[in-house]
């Protein structure tokens, strides 16, 4: 006899395991409260669709934080693993210039999303969509679906109810004092992958506001990111920041402040930078600073608001800056406008196969869970590897 299964949420975890999960051993459900499934899904599509990253394994397990609770789900259904099985279900995908992972051009999230249904589809798996979870009548869930409560039966439970940000998504972590109720101990969630605020002057960030910092590293606590930096009207965001989330956010949230530090011309030692500086050149030092080394208006601009006319105009100051220009951080973007959250179920409450231990039978899986990871395709693929992780792990439990 079939065992049921009730995945609660709707996005990429939600979706990868029900199109894992053997059909022949189990009734599938898929409970979404909003009207339509993945709508996060959709929504970060629209700025550009990572579906995954990539480089090789050893590298892309690195990204996360923890790594060690990832590794074997990512290692299991790796970034390659999930541009075959696309490719299976018919979406093309290639690697850009980034080493990013893209959809081929024409294919966008609503037909990536459809195909999945397809597969959905094809295995019978029942949606239920306007179905929000509010907990339990004994050892039933309830659900609200129009103003009508429902009790539902499960064998499994598995919950995908992903993080706290962009909350008209639904994503909104509005699911955790339910489980703290069981017992289930929750880390209060900060945003990550967000903007964080730098006290612009106000001559400066009218001019510049909008404008990037290309091939540019950018280090915080120790941990270093070449890439791209946006000036933004509230402070600074882009891959290179993103990519120190979890060191900026420890940082700040230690010394209620953060100093990032940008390397201007990482190609470059300081040595070399001086050598270039020192050449004799007609024109003022700002002409020589473009003339010798390349550098942007923006970057003179904020080599200027960074110091004072001492320090700019002295040879050996100036080329510290260059290597090593501070930015102090005064707070982080609010937690719904960040594109990802780290806290939320703590991984001491989960097993190996992502089961509940205070309640067995019931699992959490996605974002939903305590772990952090940049975009370009991480957040993505870790929650498409665990949702086929807990599927394979349910197919082969011989307990059943």
């Amino acid at each position: 006899m079939k065992k049921s299964v009730a995945i609660i949420g709707g996005g990429p975890a939600a979706l990868m395991l029900a199109c894992t999960l053997d059909e022949k051993k189990f009734d599938i459900t898929i409970y979404e409260k909003n009207f339509a499934l993945a709508r996060k899904f959709l929504v970060a599509g629209d700025g550009g669709f990572n579906l995954t990253h990539s480089e090789n394994i050893d590298s892309f397990v690195s990204r996360y934080t923890p790594n060690n609770f990832l590794e074997p789900c990512l290692r299991a259904f790796t970034n390659e693993d999930l541009r075959v099985w696309l490719k299976k279900i018919g979406i093309e995908a290639f690697v850009g210039s980034s080493k990013r992972v893209f959809p081929t051009k024409g294919i966008k999230p609503i037909d990536v999303l459809n195909a999945i249904l397809e597969e959905l589809k094809k295995k019978t798996v029942s949606i239920k969509t306007l179905h929000e979870w509010k907990g339990w009548n004994k050892d039933e869930l309830i659900f609200d679906y129009k103003g009508e409560k429902i009790n539902v039966g499960a064998d499994f439970t598995v919950f995908a109810l992903g993080g706290a940000s962009w909350s008209k998504t639904g994503s909104d972590g509005g699911w955790t004092k339910l489980l703290e109720d069981r017992g289930v101990v929750i880390i209060p969630f900060q945003p990550s992958n967000c903007t964080y605020k730098i006290d612009w002057e106000k001559g400066f960030i009218s001019q510049w506001e909008g404008k990037s910092l290309k091939n540019i590293s950018l280090s915080c606590g120790g941990a270093e990111k070449k890439g791209e930096l946006v000036i933004t009207k509230f402070g600074i965001e882009g891959g290179a920041v993103y990519a120190l989330s979890a060191q900026i956010r420890k940082q700040f949230l230690t010394k209620n402040g953060a100093v990032v530090f940008i390397d201007l011309k990482p190609g470059f030692s300081a040595e070399e930078i001086k050598k270039k500086l020192l050449i004799i050149k007609s024109g003022s030092l700002t002409q020589n600073l473009k003339d010798q080394l390349n550098l942007s208006a923006l970057q003179i601009a904020l080599l200027k608001s960074a110091s004072t006319k001492e320090e700019f105009t002295d040879i050996e100051k100036l080329c510290k800056k260059i290597k090593s220009l501070p930015l102090q951080i005064s707070g982080m973007a609010p937690i719904d406008e960040a594109i990802s959250t780290v806290g939320g179920i703590s991984l001491n409450e989960v097993d190996e196969n992502f089961q509940l231990k205070k309640l067995p039978t019931y699992f959490a899986i996605g974002e939903m869970l305590d772990w952090d990871a940049p975009t370009g395709g991480y957040l993505l693929q870790a929650c498409f590897s665990m949702g086929r992780f807990l599927a394979t792990s349910l197919n082969m439990a011989k307990s059943l």
